[in-house]
């Protein structure tokens, strides 16, 4: 008799918990989206009235304008060369069953669990030395490197989701190399080569301490720009920008969780 309630107890407790935790982590965004509409002069909590001068004032800053170009651009290139060749190092290490295959797993790996300022530290002198301190170039190459295993994780998972067998019938029956890849292999991982690309501009678009390192006033992206601006100057405009890369944040989860629901979907009619 004593069990239900003590299940229900538990329930009850573990929502609570969900619920306080939850509250918790939104507790700064439904304090930043307020403010960025507030229309007093500085930084205030409960604003006083509403405006979108704020919003105004971002879009017609050169620097915030440069700024958002920069953290586009920088994100689009690492997205797309994460994707390459964090697929690449899938391919070869699960599929290519080569030697020390969990140790190249880890090396592969290594760099998203490391901590940014230590790679940060590394990665400076090695920028330095070929001439791309202050470019958009060293620090797509830098935020290529840590966002690739979130595109290796992705595509390997998706790779032993399905039987190499698939592969091994096609070559079989007289398809070589690229049209396996074609016409079996990349139906199997298009959408965790997708859903790693968004990871991976999702981690440039939000990384700050390699991007100090690195970029210079004419390179610099939306994070730093913004942190430059809160050490010197308490607008709301700060406010605006980060509103803007909530959304962004938002609709990039988003885009990966609709992909992966029309990977389910699509898993289970294979099935």
């Amino acid at each position: 008799m004593m069990w239900p309630l003590f299940n229900r107890l538990v329930k009850a407790v573990s929502l609570a918990v969900t619920a306080v935790s939850v509250i918790y982590m939104l507790t700064p965004i439904l304090v930043i989206v307020p403010v960025s509409f507030s229309s007093d002069r500085y930084i205030s909590f409960p604003v006083p009235g509403y405006s979108l001068q704020w919003y105004d004032k971002m879009l017609g800053s050169e620097g915030y304008r440069l700024a958002i170009r920069n953290t586009l651009i920088t994100g689009t290139s690492v997205a797309a060369i994460a994707a390459i060749f964090g697929t690449l190092a899938a391919l070869s290490i699960v599929r290519g069953k080569v030697r020390f295959g969990r140790a190249l797993t880890g090396l592969a790996v290594a760099p998203l669990i490391m901590p940014q300022i230590i790679v940060a530290i590394g990665a400076y002198p090695i920028v330095a030395s070929v001439g791309l301190i202050g470019t958009k170039l060293g620090v797509i190459l830098i935020h290529s490197a840590i966002a690739l295993p979130l595109v290796f994780i992705t595509v390997s998972s998706s790779l032993r989701s399905y039987s190499p067998n698939m592969e091994l019938a096609a070559m079989t029956l007289g398809a070589n190399d690229w049209r396996t890849f074609v016409h079996v292999t990349w139906p199997m991982i298009r959408l965790g080569v997708i859903v790693g690309a968004i990871f991976a501009f999702a981690a440039s678009f939000d990384e700050i301490i390699i991007a100090l390192f690195l970029t210079d006033a004419s390179s610099v992206t939306l994070p730093v720009y913004m942190w430059n601006e809160l050490r010197f100057q308490m607008e709301p405009t700060i406010a605006a920008a980060s509103t803007l890369a909530i959304v962004v944040s938002l609709s990039l989860l988003s885009a990966v969780a609709l992909l992966q629901r029309a990977g389910h979907k699509e898993f289970r009619k294979q099935k």
